[in-house]
C-alpha cells in the first residue's frame, strides 16, 4: 500500500521543473551571436523581444524569421554506474514583422511570434531515475502585438501585450510491476495558456553609446483540463484511474539593463553588455489538483524553493565591409535551482555560454545570419529530496540557427 501511495505522490512532480534551463535567450540571431545581449541596441525587428522601446528606431517595415536547433545531452552517475541521456533535437523559431509606420515617423508598430521556452529530456527507459522522469517535453510559443513611439532623438518607448500557448509532455515509470515484470507507467499531458507584457525604454546617449531598460512580467499559464493516463496491471486501475488535473504554473518575470558602446578608435566594432535579473522565486511550490480522487491518488503539492538569478552577457559585433559583419560574446548563468531540489528531469547547474555568429547582406535590403551558441554546465553533485534521489550531472548543449530579413 505505501509503495503505491508513493507511486501516486511521484506523479506529476516533474512538472516543478517547469523553468530553468527551459528558458531560451534565442530570439534574435545577432543577439544570440552576441552572448544574449540586445537591450541597448534595436539591431534588426527581433528588438521587439529585447527591447520593445527600440522598436520605433526600425526605419522601414521589416520581415524576419528565423528557425534554431537545440541539441543537448546530459550525463548522470552515481555510485552504481554512470548514463546519458538519449540524443534529440528540438527546432524554437522565431518570426517578426513591423517598424515605423511611414518614413520619418516616430510611431513604431510590430508582431512577434517567438519561442522562449522549449526544450525537454529523454532517458532510457530502464535508467535509475525512471520512477521521476523518462521522458519530458516542453513547447511554448508567446504572440506579441508591440507598439512603440520615438519620445526625442534620444528616447523611446514600448510595449507589448503577450499572449502564451504551450504544451507539456511526460512519460515516467511507476514502482508497480505487471506479471512479465515491466514497470507500470504514467503518460502525462497538458496544453496551457497564459498573457502577461513587455515593456521597454531605449536611450541613444550619444552616437557612441546607448542604453536600454526592459521588463518582461511573469506568465501564469493555466494547465486545466491536462490528461494523466495510467498502464497498470488490471488490479490496480480502479486505485489510478486515467483523469484529467488542473495547475498554475509560472513563467518567470524578467528586468533586463543594457549598454552597448563604439570604441572612440574602432567606428566598426560594436561591444554590448546586458543584465538580465529573474525572478524565479515565484517558483515556491507546486500544487496539481486531480478531477479524480481514490485513497491513492491525491492532489499533490510539491516545494521547489527556486531563487532569483542575475545573469551577466556581454558581446561584440564587427562589421567587416558594407556586407559583412561578424559576431561573438559569452555569458555566465547561474541556476535558480537549490540544493536538495535537483531533479532528473532538468539537472540544472551554473551554466557557461559561448557564442558566435556572422550577417551577410547580399542584397541592399536582404540580410542573412548564421549564430552558434554552445552552453556547459558545471558538474553539479545534487539530489532531489522530495524523492531521495541523488547523483551527478552535467550537462552539454550545441544550438545552430539561422535567420533572414528583408527591409521593405
Amino acid at each position: 500500500m505505501k509503495k503505491h501511495l508513493l507511486a501516486a505522490s511521484l506523479v506529476l512532480s516533474s512538472f516543478a521543473s517547469f523553468g530553468a534551463g527551459y528558458q531560451l535567450n534565442l530570439q534574435g540571431l545577432r543577439q544570440l551571436a552576441m552572448g544574449g545581449t540586445g537591450a541597448a541596441t534595436p539591431w534588426d525587428i527581433s528588438t521587439i523581444f529585447y527591447n520593445p522601446g527600440g522598436l520605433a528606431r526600425i526605419k522601414t517595415i521589416q520581415a524576419y524569421g528565423s528557425i534554431l536547433s537545440i541539441n543537448p545531452g546530459t550525463a548522470y552517475g552515481n555510485f552504481q554506474g554512470s548514463t546519458r541521456s538519449v540524443a534529440q533535437s528540438f527546432t524554437p523559431f522565431n518570426i517578426y514583422v513591423g517598424g515605423t509606420v511611414r518614413e520619418g515617423s516616430r510611431l513604431g508598430l510590430g508582431l512577434g511570434i517567438y519561442t522562449p521556452f522549449g526544450t525537454g529530456i529523454k532517458w532510457n527507459d530502464d535508467w535509475a531515475g525512471r520512477y521521476l522522469v523518462q521522458q519530458i517535453d516542453l513547447k511554448c510559443v508567446f504572440v506579441q502585438p508591440t507598439i512603440s513611439y520615438k519620445l526625442s532623438e534620444v528616447w523611446s518607448v514600448g510595449a507589448g501585450f503577450v499572449y502564451a500557448n504551450g504544451t507539456f509532455d511526460l512519460r515516467q515509470a511507476l514502482p508497480v510491476q505487471n506479471g512479465l515484470a515491466e514497470d507500470a507507467t504514467a503518460k502525462l499531458h497538458g496544453v496551457g495558456n497564459g498573457v502577461g507584457f513587455n515593456v521597454g525604454i531605449h536611450m541613444k546617449a550619444s552616437e557612441r553609446m546607448s542604453f536600454g531598460l526592459t521588463y518582461r512580467s511573469q506568465v501564469n499559464m493555466d494547465l486545466s483540463g491536462g490528461s494523466a493516463t495510467f498502464k497498470v496491471p488490471a488490479s490496480l486501475r480502479s486505485t489510478f484511474p486515467n483523469t484529467t488535473f488542473g495547475s498554475l504554473l509560472p513563467l518567470p518575470q524578467v528586468a533586463t539593463f543594457g549598454i552597448a558602446l563604439k570604441p572612440l578608435n574602432n567606428e566598426r566594432l560594436t561591444l554590448a553588455l546586458d543584465f538580465n535579473y529573474t525572478g524565479w522565486n515565484s517558483y515556491d511550490s507546486l500544487r496539481i489538483d486531480f478531477d479524480n480522487h481514490t485513497a491513492m491518488l491525491q492532489n499533490m503539492h510539491a516545494p521547489r524553493h527556486y531563487r532569483n538569478t542575475l545573469t551577466t552577457r556581454l558581446g561584440a559585433n564587427y562589421k567587416i565591409s558594407k556586407v559583412v559583419s561578424v559576431m561573438a560574446g559569452g555569458a555566465y548563468d547561474p541556476t535558480p535551482v537549490t540544493n536538495g531540489f535537483v531533479s532528473p528531469e532538468l539537472p540544472d547547474a551554473d551554466r557557461v555560454v559561448v557564442t558566435t555568429g556572422a550577417a551577410i547582406k547580399p542584397l541592399k535590403r536582404f540580410t542573412v545570419l548564421a549564430a552558434c551558441e554552445f552552453v556547459s554546465s558545471l558538474k553539479r553533485v545534487g539530489s532531489y529530496n522530495y524523492s531521495n534521489f541523488s547523483g551527478t550531472y552535467w550537462t552539454q548543449a550545441i544550438t545552430p540557427g539561422i535567420a533572414v530579413y528583408y527591409n521593405f
